[in-house]
């Protein structure tokens, strides 16, 4: 493991300056018009900064040599371009990478990127904190402080981006391939912002992710699932973790506002579902909570008709932890019985665990609030948003 600062730290943006990060394309030219810059020309010098900022990772405006000195100097006195800043970049022995950012006082969240041979994933922050409580999460014993915003989520794509070198994005072999929401917090109940982001993410002229690229992952809000199929068009997680609600109420709590039938209907009709978009549904291998072997028989026919691949992922222990990692042979066993009923069904290799990093062990430290007030002004929010 080592440990450094990372990417040169740049999260205090200058007084009376403006962010252009998370901006989406009519936000970021009607910005560039508000300082100045000709409407005839914003949609052209739009275009040519959205390249220099998610195509070549440009820092700073001085680098966009393509502009006017001119063009540059009141571009860097109305705006900036400005990371989050890297409180603390970890590097563990399998190459997994994490960092700790910051974007004010108490404001802290985590990223990490994961290397395999055939991809390279970064798992993205949706929220400083949780409000879902999933018990054998270390993220749920954080409460939740706040959304994060669209500059602060794409925020964590240009610093790993910095920090591998991966720059430009239409580089060959690039090093970061996928994006999945399961890092901190609950995407569905940060929707705008994460849709928003995701946008910048896919763009064509930016940093050009697929859709098929992008994972979201939802321990189950149900009601906003045929929204994010529809309106960010990503592949879809589900954290099961459970086939029997009683079991699932206590270690996803969310279970008891919407049950396991009621979300596997959902899942049933998300938009982009097919066999060559699959639903992926974690279960974390819990010792003698949910991995008998006829939970594992009963799984499969929970998912049945369902295009599905099932994750089962070792338990990774963090301190206080209330739960122990299945026995291997166990985990095997279970996985056994699944692949015998037809589903893909790899056992997730833990990666990153002596950093903190594995699945499930995310934790920053921030300001706390009461979790069960700001899981009802999310939900009530989220739900507002939707349409009647």
């Amino acid at each position: 493991m080592r440990e450094g600062t990372g990417p040169a730290k740049a999260c205090i943006h200058p007084a009376m300056t403006t962010t252009l990060l998370g901006l989406g394309p009519a936000a970021f030219k009607a910005a560039l018009i508000d300082a100045g810059v000709a409407e005839k020309h914003a949609a052209m010098r739009r275009d040519q900064l959205w390249n220099w900022i998610y195509v070549r990772g440009a820092r700073d405006f001085g680098a966009m040599t393509n502009l006017s000195k001119n063009l540059r100097t009141m571009l860097a006195e109305r705006f900036t371009v400005a990371r989050p800043e890297v409180v603390t970049e970890q590097i563990s022995a399998d190459g997994t990478r994490k960092w700790l950012l910051r974007t004010g006082p108490g404001i802290e969240f985590e990223t990490v990127y994961i290397p395999e041979p055939d991809r390279g994933t970064l798992c993205v922050s949706s929220q400083v904190g949780c409000t879902l409580n999933c018990r054998f999460c270390h993220t749920g014993t954080q409460k939740l402080v706040r959304n994060l915003t669209p500059e602060e989520i794409v925020g964590q794509l240009l610093v790993a981006k910095d920090s591998l070198g991966d720059w430009p994005s239409t580089a060959p072999n690039r090093r970061v391939t996928n994006i999945v929401l399961m890092g901190m917090g609950e995407p569905l109940y940060n929707f705008d912002n994460v849709r928003s982001a995701m946008e910048i993410a896919a763009s064509s002229g930016g940093m050009a992710f697929s859709r098929r690229r992008i994972t979201l992952s939802t321990a189950g809000v149900v009601p906003m699932i045929p929204r994010a199929g529809h309106e960010i068009g990503s592949s879809l997680a589900i954290s099961l973790h459970a086939v029997r609600d009683d079991i699932r109420d206590v270690i996803v709590p969310l279970n008891k506002k919407y049950k396991i039938a009621e979300l596997l209907q959902a899942c049933r009709e998300y938009p982009t579902l097919s066999n060559a978009r699959r639903i992926t549904y974690e279960y974390v291998m819990l010792k003698g909570v949910n991995d008998s072997l006829a939970e594992a028989r009963e799984l499969v026919k929970l998912l049945k008709g369902i295009p599905a691949k099932i994750n089962l992922i070792p338990f990774n222990p963090w301190p206080g932890a209330p739960y122990e990692c299945s026995d291997w042979t166990q985990i095997e066993k279970f996985a056994e019985i699944v692949n015998r009923a037809g589903y893909a069904s790899p056992i997730r290799t833990p990666r990153g665990r002596d950093i903190m990093a594995a699945c499930g062990q995310l934790k920053s430290e921030s300001i706390k609030l009461k979790a069960k007030e700001r899981m009802a002004e999310m939900e009530s929010a989220a739900l507002a948003r939707m349409p009647s």
